[in-house]
Formats: structure tokens, sequence, C-alpha cells
């Protein structure tokens, strides 16, 4: 791979700009790819191989959608993790999490090989240390990172034993030890990437077979994969300045989905900038891997 960027190469999908398009998915059992519009309270539903759009409106804001079963998922929201029912898209509260806490609401968040959940929070208004990232399984929540202010780029390796995060405001992509057999911590997290006075911030990421990881530039319309010594090795472009996380879709998990935000913009920054809150699906090949369930 090079460093130079790559031009984008691609299509947009057709769905709705969102105001800030976060949380993509797909469920290789339907084909379906899932993503939400954070501040709109919208759920999308987009079937790659008809083009076709379902859009759920939900009562509060979600970011993180999982797979349970064939019937059920599992979506995080700023009052907690909810059991979401697939046919009806009935939501019932699992595990309240910051509920009470009416400055906060849920941002990044990914499953992990063994099944446990991995999720941050931020506040509304990205409060300073407002959140944290939290790890749920079984119902159990153990805070794993108090004082976050944006947190992002939540993935893990692909023998789950190292979890990745930022702060975004932090400019630094952590790298974790984990136990691969609960998710959790086995050592204090180190700098893994600095990107401390680089042009734009680290958002959200996944983790491709080889451990590459392939994380969103907010501020920036581009993709960087990172080798798994941390070095820069490949930057796609993406024609939304606001790019916010990639997933990995297809039969074979080989193209990257990528969402993006309007969020901040001015009238004139919208103008110069017509697909911000697009939803990008992206011709360049990876060696994606598929989310885990969420195990009960």
């Amino acid at each position: 791979m090079s460093t130079d960027l790559i031009a984008f190469s691609g299509e947009k999908l057709n769905a709705p700009a969102g105001t800030l398009g976060e949380g993509p998915t797909y469920d290789p059992h339907t084909g379906i790819a899932w993503w939400f519009d954070i501040i709109g309270q919208k759920l999308f539903e987009y079937v790659l191989v008809s083009n076709s759009l379902r859009t759920h409106e939900l009562p509060e804001m979600g970011s993180v959608l999982a797979r349970v079963d064939n019937g059920r998922q599992v979506m995080v929201t700023e009052t907690g993790l909810h059991m979401r029912h697939t046919a009806t898209g009935e939501l019932e509260l699992i595990t309240a999490i910051e509920a009470d806490n009416e400055v906060t609401r849920s941002n990044d968040g990914r499953v992990h090989p063994c099944g446990a959940l991995w999720f941050g929070t931020m506040g509304k208004n990205a409060e300073k240390k407002a959140g944290a990232i939290y790890h749920v399984a079984r119902g159990k929540v153990t805070k794993l990172f108090p004082e976050i202010t944006i947190p992002n780029a939540i993935c893990f390796s692909p023998d789950g034993s190292i979890a990745y995060y930022t702060d975004t405001m932090s400019g630094q992509l952590m790298r974790v030890a984990i136990d691969p057999s609960t998710a959790l911590p086995t050592a204090a997290p180190e700098i893994f990437f600095d990107h401390r006075g680089g042009n734009g911030g680290l958002d959200g990421a996944v983790c491709d077979q080889h451990g590459v990881i392939w994380n969103a530039r907010w501020g920036a319309g581009c993709i960087d994969a990172y080798s798994t010594e941390g070095k820069r090795i490949a930057t796609l472009k993406v024609p939304a300045s606001l790019s916010t996380c990639p997933a990995f879709v297809g039969a074979d998990a080989g193209q990257l989905m990528v969402t993006s935000a309007q969020q901040g913009l001015s009238a004139e920054e919208l103008a110069a900038d017509p697909d911000a809150g697009s939803t990008f699906l992206l011709n360049h090949p990876v060696k994606g891997r598929f989310e885990p369930d969420y195990v009960l």
C-alpha cells in the first residue's frame, strides 16, 4: 500500500443525508446494512443488492446496533442498552447506563469476538470529559475509561487480544491488551498512533482480517489505514469532509461503507460540501470481517 491519497471510487447510497451519520454495521445473514443519524434520531435499514431503504424513527438518540439472533438486535442509546425486535422495531430496556444523566448520550461502540460490548458516552454538546467508555457483558457493566470527551475508534484485533479506542479530542489512537475470553483490559493503555497536530480528528474505526485498522478522519474526508505497527499505510478519499465511521459490507466483507455528517457546517460550508451527511460505498478492496453477535 501507498500512503498517497487514493481518489474516491464508489457510489453514494440512495439514502437521505443525516445530521450525524454514525454507527454503520452489516448483517451478513440478511444482506442489510444499518446505520444511524444520531442527532436526527433515525435508524436506517438498507438492502445493498436492491438499494432499498427503510427509515425507522427512534424515541431517543441511538448510536450502536448489533445482532443478537435472527429476530433481535441490541441497540445502545442515550439511556443504555435496549433489545430491538427486528420485525416490529419495538425497544425494550435491558440495562440502563447514564439514563439519569441528561448531559450525555451514547456514541461509538463495537462487539468483541467473545460477545461482550464496548461503547462510549459523551456530552451532547461535546462537554469536556463528560463521557466514558464502558464494557458490558451478560448484563454486567464495567466503566473502563472515565473522563472521555468524544469516544471513538473502538475496535478489536482479529484474535481478540487487543482493543483500540480514542478520545477524538486527544488526537491519540490508543492500544490496550485485553483478555480474549472476556474483552477486559489486562494492561494499561498505550499510544498506538499519535495524530496530534494532524489534519482532522480520529473518528470511527474497524479492524480487518490482517489487523489493519481502517479509521475515518473527521474534517479531512478520508479513511486512513494503519498497520499493526501503528504506521499509516493508506488514505482513501471520501466525498464528504466530515467522514465518521466505516463498516465492512458485502457477501465477503470485501467493501467499506462509510457514513458522514453535516453537524456544525455553515450554509456556505454545506454548499461547498454537497454530499455532507451522505453514506458511501467504496470500491477499494479490503479483507474485512463480519461483526460478532452480542451475547445476552
